[in-house]
């Protein structure tokens, strides 16, 4: 892998991507403290042209000019490195993704006439529990 995959057409070089290892913390016994196997990565916004003026200008805005991920979960070195990457990537994809507009709408014709019926409905309810009319 030479680049790490954004959405569509964005992805951004591996160069661009600082990737460091240090020996992962909480328990795990010889292994944890021998191996250097917690992955932290970091990516510097403005220092990449991978991303438009545009894009950037998102990112850093809702994550800020670096972006991190860790990973500390596995025992291999290199399967932290790629769970590290791809949270990376679902950070930096969350960040770009724009929510469409919502449009306002008014009911619908059959929820008007629906409305309406139901309170006509109600209405000859009502009606019926009045006390008859002393008229007769």
């Amino acid at each position: 892998m030479e680049s790490l995959r954004i959405n569509g057409g964005t992805r951004i070089p591996l160069s661009d991507v600082v990737i460091r290892a240090s020996r992962s913390s909480g328990p795990g016994g010889q292994h944890a403290n021998m191996t250097s196997s917690r992955i932290e990565v970091a990516f510097d916004v403005r220092a990449s042209r991978a991303l438009s003026p545009g894009q950037q200008e998102l990112v850093i805005e809702r994550l800020g000019p670096v972006v991190r991920a860790v990973s500390q979960d596995a025992r291999s070195q290199s399967r932290n490195r790629d769970l590290a990457l791809e949270r990376l990537a679902d950070r930096i994809r969350d960040a770009l993704h724009v929510q469409a507009k919502r449009r306002a709408t008014g009911p619908s014709r059959n929820a008007k006439r629906k409305r309406v019926e139901s309170k006509v409905k109600r209405g000859q309810v009502k009606k019926e529990r009045r006390r008859p009319n002393s008229d007769w």
